[in-house]
């Protein structure tokens, strides 16, 4: 006799579109794997990648039906066999593969790290692509410290307010691009240098830059070579194109890097002291009911939020 496993709910799509193609959705609960965990989850993050994936200009999980959602946070429900380190009860959150806009997601347990008691689920869920980017890009590539010139564009972004307040704990100089309306929230983040990109060019504003975190695309890439100084680094964290070649930098004297967060729950746990220690606040522009996926994409499209959006999954 077979039994037939609970449903659980999601919020998927059938077609690429816009945001009218998330819809409401039940489906048997997955069962974690030897080395997988199952996350009852509270919360679930609205990632750029999101938008790009939905529309079918990022197909990076093939065809649909599928279900969005990398950045989660909520409490451990099961452990596969192999799992050692984590155990049902506990709060966590990670960075997974896809799948998080459901009640209930099951990824390598790898992933995740404690949730800091300091942060709500909300808070939480909004941080793993923010800290790991940005500690990729920042701490294991550009390598800065204390004196660094640093430049980051759309420094008011989920990832931006991040990197600003990571480059600041390190002891960096930081000029941060943002529309003015943000710049009170950037100096009290700790920026030293608020640009407005809308009237102000910043390749005329900043000079003298050693690393320099485009988080904007387009133009951005190219002209900031025009800021940096010899040998200077220009890291890109934005999906798709960066705008130019490895090679345009090189042959100026620089250097360029591109920056693809990865899914680490042992990174996380270093980033996420900072955290807990205050030295990292997570800004959370808005927080949506789970079934308002659609309203949340379109907010995050129209661009101008500060910090994250995100997506909380009622409890059962």
């Amino acid at each position: 006799m077979t039994t037939e496993r609970p449903r659980v709910q999601a919020m998927t799509q059938h077609r690429f579109g816009g945001p009218e193609v998330l819809e409401p959705a039940e489906r048997p609960c997955p069962a974690p794997a030897p080395a997988e965990i199952l996350l009852r989850v509270y919360a679930v993050a609205v990632d750029p990648v999101d938008l790009l994936i939905r529309s079918g200009a990022a197909p990076q999980y093939g065809e649909p039906p599928f279900v969005l959602g990398r950045d989660v946070s909520g409490t451990v429900a099961a452990v596969g066999a192999e799992v050692t380190g984590l155990r049902p009860g506990d709060e966590v959150f990670g960075m997974i593969d896809s799948g998080g806009y459901a009640t209930h997601v099951t990824a390598p347990a790898g992933y995740f790290a404690p949730k800091p008691a300091t942060l709500n689920h909300i808070r939480a869920a909004a941080a793993p692509t923010a800290l790991l980017t940005a500690w990729q890009a920042l701490i294991d590539t550009a390598r800065i410290g204390p004196g660094t010139r640093v430049l980051i564009h759309a420094a008011a972004g989920g990832v931006g307010h991040v990197a600003v307040q990571l480059a600041k704990a390190e002891g960096a100089y930081v000029a941060a691009t943002a529309r003015a309306d943000r710049h009170g929230f950037l100096r009290d983040l700790g920026a030293d240098e608020p640009i407005d990109h809308t009237v102000t060019d910043f390749t005329e504003a900043v000079h003298d830059i050693d690393a320099a975190l485009d988080l904007a695309g387009g133009d951005y890439g190219p002209r900031t070579l025009n800021t940096l100084r010899p040998g200077g680094l220009l890291i890109s964290a934005v999906p798709g194109d960066p705008g130019l070649a490895p090679e345009e930098a090189e042959a100026r004297g620089m250097r360029f890097a591109a920056v693809r967060p990865e899914p680490s729950g042992e990174r996380l746990a270093r980033a996420a002291a900072l955290l807990a220690s205050h030295h990292v606040r997570v800004h959370v522009e808005a927080a949506l009911p789970f079934t308002e996926a659609a309203k949340a994409h379109e907010l995050a499209e129209a661009g101008h939020a500060k910090g994250g959006l995100v997506l909380v999954v009622p409890p059962d």
